[in-house]
């Protein structure tokens, strides 16, 4: 595979007359660079008038390779062939290099161009690229590879400092003027010692690597300017006006990229560049910021092939879903207003963008009986767009780089409810749309006030979240975020929410629950083009006196937890959870119900035979709970033996015998979680009645 290179734009805010004269000092060799052993001048022409001047080198390089590979390959030092040519007339320098050692084996390629400053005609830019391919090394070409790319990157970055040295010589000699080039002028003799060691100092470094591995040969280090910190006033890192004047169209400053994307390395920068480069290039319609495009770099860790597949398929989603006009055109329904818990709050330490998320106090399952999947989805996007809005204006306000924010979560309230299936379902899908269209936008999670159900949930959710994203997750129990190392070491105390025992006022709404008449229909949603999740996952089945349903799970792992949901619609029942050692008989589903009435599917499903004895054959592992009509139930159960546990509902007291009296139960769920992470299976079972009642099965085994 071959390996690429391209700089930005790196501005010597320095004549090009006198840029080219500390370049010059680099030759016959460089101190700076100790693996530049020497180099040899091969031919030399200029022609009549004096303006152009080619010259051919041959460089010798120390390769900084294991001791083995370099007696492998039989070579100690390893040769490039340099030729520049300057033109005087023109203020350009034109490099371009080759390795002449395993040449067969190795391809080394790179160009360098120092040119005036298309805005300031005393500034010098410059410009590389390279590239690198092994066809083959003894077997190493995969270690040969990764040792080139390193001392290539080595080098360059070096070569930053190259040039500003012999400047500052230059300076210290009290030369700080060469006049330009004029027809009527001689050509500037450059003294060269009798041993010819005329290389280019920083990318001799990059060509030792190919000896060893495929370093990349050139003087592209030295051209690596970075008078950016001596000469302040010549430009002003904090307008961007004044960072891109100059810089040719369609390409990266190298001043910008640390002001407003941060400190890269050589390659980092090289892979932003291409990939931009190849979206202008090759993608139609509009190109994403740079520090977008960097997120997704970040994301796949600077691997170009692997996040231009995930960021074309992101812009493809954003086209289709018109989401550059999201805040625009999207509003917010007013029980989003009301009752969602989040909302924008200052910042952090670091200047990020602070959001805050009051989850223990959202009603997540009436936000979504209420809206439906699709309208908190949009409002999810609209919020990282925001926060891509408010990273771009902390950027300029805090004058560094700024492209994440912070997530403060308070769980103060949460519980069982906040595990309807539905609601987590919703949850991982808006985990899964923003971990794919917003990487790298999360720079720090403090989770506060986390309660004993939240394992619960985290284990739930935390398969679905990057490695890299979980890493930046702070989780504080109780009180624990008020001490040393808690919330103040991430957000000042003057705006510390009131909520947590702050100062500031936090405008976020307190939430509280959903009225149900705000609760619409999945046919109601659906005529709004926006179907409810819960459409597919719930069915009903109806309880009938000494005819309880009853749901059975299988236990392997003892460590397992199970978690329920459901709704009561009419009546009252009571739910019991009993353990059995051994597997109870196949269903019975009798069509007719007790008192003769017709169950049209016979959906009461029981499972505990009659013969069994409460104590011996089975046992129960959980206090018996009431549930009365219209409430919504959710809990959980840590098993502590493998077997078989079985949920039941039966009547809790005895109505008047006629079908409109019989209690329903509504959207019940059992969950079944183990803790390893290898396969999910999920089953659903699925039982009608005279009234509905849904067993959604959901089964993780790892």
């Amino acid at each position: 595979m071959v390996q690429k290179y391209q700089s930005p734009v790196r501005v010597y805010k320095h004549p090009f007359e006198l840029v080219m004269a500390a370049y010059e000092r680099r030759f016959p060799t460089c101190h700076l660079i100790p693996m530049f052993v020497a180099s040899d001048v091969v031919e030399e022409e200029t022609n009549e008038d004096g303006s152009t001047t080619r010259v051919e080198r041959r460089c010798a390089l120390d390769v900084d390779a294991p001791r083995l590979l370099k007696r492998i390959a039989g070579v100690d030092y390893v040769y490039f062939i340099q030729k520049n040519t300057l033109n005087r007339k023109e203020r350009t320098l034109h490099i371009e290099s080759h390795n002449e050692t395993f040449s067969n084996r190795v391809i080394i390629h790179e160009t360098c161009c120092y040119s005036v400053h298309p805005e300031n005609e005393d500034w010098t830019c410059f410009e590389q690229t390279a590239s690198l391919d092994i066809k083959s090394f003894f077997g190493f070409e995969s270690t040969v590879e990764k040792i080139a790319m390193k001392q290539y990157a080595s080098s360059i970055k070096k070569g930053k400092e190259i040039i500003e040295f012999y400047l500052k010589e230059l300076e210290d000699e009290g030369i700080t003027h060469i006049p330009r080039w004029t027809p009527s002028s001689l050509p500037l003799p450059l003294p060269r010692p009798a041993s010819l060691f005329t290389s280019p100092p920083v990318l001799p470094k990059l060509a030792v690597t190919p000896a060893d591995s495929n370093p990349l040969p050139s003087d592209t280090a030295d051209s690596i300017p970075q008078d950016a910190k001596q000469d302040s006033s010549a430009l002003q890192p904090d307008s961007l006006s004044e960072i891109l004047a100059g810089t040719p169209e369609d390409k990266l400053d190298a001043d910008y990229i640390k002001r407003y994307l941060g400190d890269l390395t050589p390659l980092q920068e090289s892979c932003l560049i291409r990939l931009r480069k190849w979206l202008q290039e090759t993608h139609k319609g509009k190109i994403p910021k740079d520090e977008h495009i960097l997120r997704f770099l970040r994301a796949r860790d600077f691997n170009m092939d692997k996040a231009r597949e995930i960021l074309c398929q992101s812009l493809t989603w954003r086209k289709q879903h018109q989401v550059d006009y999201l805040l625009e055109t999207w509003s917010s329904p007013q029980v989003l207003q009301d009752y969602y818990t989040g909302g924008w709050h200052h910042h952090d330490r670091d200047g990020r963008p602070l959001y805050v998320l009051r989850l223990g106090q959202m009603d997540t399952k009436g936000l979504v009986r209420a809206l439906g999947e699709e309208s908190l989805l949009r409002h999810v996007l609209s919020i990282n767009e925001e926060g891509l809005r408010r990273c771009e204006e902390n950027t300029k306000v805090f004058g560094r780089p700024i492209s994440c924010w912070t997530c403060l979560v308070d769980l103060e309230g949460l519980n069982m409810r906040h595990l309807w299936r539905p609601g987590v379902k919703a949850l991982l899908r808006i985990i899964e749309v923003v971990e794919a269209n917003y990487p790298e936008t999360l720079g720090r999670l403090l989770i506060l006030r986390a309660p004993r159900v939240f394992p619960v949930l985290w284990t739930l959710v935390s398969p679905f979240i990057d490695e890299n994203t979980r890493k930046k997750f702070l989780i504080y129990a109780g009180n624990d975020y008020q001490g040393p190392g808690g919330l103040v070491d991430y957000i000042d105390k003057e705006i510390i929410p009131d909520f947590l025992a702050g100062e500031c006022m936090c405008e976020v709404p307190e939430g509280g629950l959903v009225p149900k008449s705000m609760y619409r229909t999945a046919e109601e949603l659906e005529n709004e083009d926006v179907r409810l999740w819960t459409e597919t996952i719930y069915q009903s089945a109806s309880i009938f006196k000494g005819a309880p349903h009853e749901l059975l799970i299988e236990i392997i792992d003892a460590s397992s937890v199970i978690t329920w949901d459901f709704d009561m619609c009419k009546g009252d029942v009571v739910f019991n959870i009993y353990h059995s050692k051994r597997a109870p008989q196949p269903p019975r589903k009798d069509p007719l119900g007790p008192h003769g009435i017709t169950s049209p599917v016979g959906n009461n499903v029981q499972l505990i035979d009659k013969s069994w004895t409460l104590g011996q054959d089975y046992s129960m592992v959980e206090s018996p709970l009431i549930c009365k009509e219209g409430e919504s139930v959710q809990g959980s159960h840590v098993t502590r033996w493998p077997g078989f546990y079985i949920l039941q509902w039966k009547f809790h007291s005895m109505p008047a015998c006629s079908a409109t009296n019989l209690p329903r139960v509504d959207d019940v769920l059992a969950t079944l979680q183990v803790s390893s992470h290898k396969c999910k299976v999920m089953f659903y079972t699925e039982v009608l009645g005279s009234e509905d009642f849904s067993f959604p099965l959901s089964t993780n085994l790892q």
